[in-house]
């Protein structure tokens, strides 16, 4: 290559990045933080109009909250995820409420089933977080029935948790080439990755509130258990985990709308697709 020769981007290895996020979602305990999520799953199950008796399946499921939702309404629900740990967990909570569900370690860019399979296909803050974004919206759309419905629940770019992940990559600099996962939080990114696949199109905008003692009481909750966090801490020095405390401390107080406690709103768009 001569030296006026533009020098060619460097593609990210996806195989070794997912590798690397199983083994974040696979650190601290997702599922303390994803129980509190659960009105999530059951709002985006009323927005896609779920039918007794439909086929559903949960993608990058973590701890059930769609998976839940879905069986709630007596869908035959198939919730996957590649953290097992995170199944189990699901797989609890079900047998507790007296619900039946089928779970299976399934990875959102891979999914283990035939075409059209489903009625519905959903995942809430999930699926955003694939290395391989162009992959997995073909697996949403190949495993969903034309006509059927695909339900996401995405963080917004300028939301509570897409500030978070802006503030993280700063700290600990994502790889080269990987799309942001708020992306998927976008009207303009989901018609991009679904092109072609659309018959029907509704977005809303709406927010889930993170309701903590206080700023602190979350970030303590965050650093033991949500695993983007926890690695994030774990990389860094000592004066590189101040400063990410003092950022997500001042991030918090910027959002917070209480003054007792910490009462925070986070953005999230609540997609309802239907296949052609």
């Amino acid at each position: 290559m001569s030296p006026s020769q533009p020098t060619p981007a460097t593609s990210p290895d996806l195989v070794a990045v997912k590798l690397k996020q199983q083994a974040t979602w696979s650190s601290g305990d997702y599922s303390v933080i994803g129980t509190s999520l659960q009105i999530v799953g059951e709002s985006l199950a009323e927005a896609m109009d779920l039918r007794a008796g439909q086929r559903v399946l949960d993608v990058a499921a973590g701890n059930g909250n769609a998976t839940l939702a879905a069986a709630r309404r007596h869908c035959d629900v198939v919730s996957t995820d590649y953290v097992g740990a995170l199944l189990r967990r699901g797989q609890a909570r079900a047998e507790a409420d007296g619900l039946q569900v089928q779970f299976r370690e399934a990875d959102a860019e891979s999914l283990p089933f035939d075409d059209a399979a489903f009625d519905a296909v959903m995942s809430t803050f999930g699926v955003m977080f694939t290395p391989d974004q162009e992959r997995a919206a073909a697996e949403l759309a190949r495993v969903c029935r034309p006509g059927g419905k695909i339900g996401l629940a995405n963080w917004t770019p300028t939301s509570f948790i897409g500030e978070l992940f802006k503030i993280m990559g700063r700290r600990v600099p994502p790889p080269a080439g990987v799309r942001p996962p708020s992306s998927w939080g976008t009207e303009e990114r989901l018609h991009e990755l679904l092109e072609g696949r659309i018959a029907a199109f509704d977005a809303q905008r709406r927010h889930f509130v993170f309701r903590y003692r206080s700023a602190e009481h979350w970030l303590d909750s965050f650093r033991t258990w949500y695993g983007p966090i926890h690695k994030a801490f774990a990389a860094l020095d000592g004066d590189g985990q101040a400063g990410l405390e003092r950022e997500l401390t001042e991030l918090v107080a910027r959002f917070n709308r209480a003054d007792d406690s910490m009462v925070v709103p986070s953005e999230y768009l609540e997609v309802v697709i239907q296949r052609r």
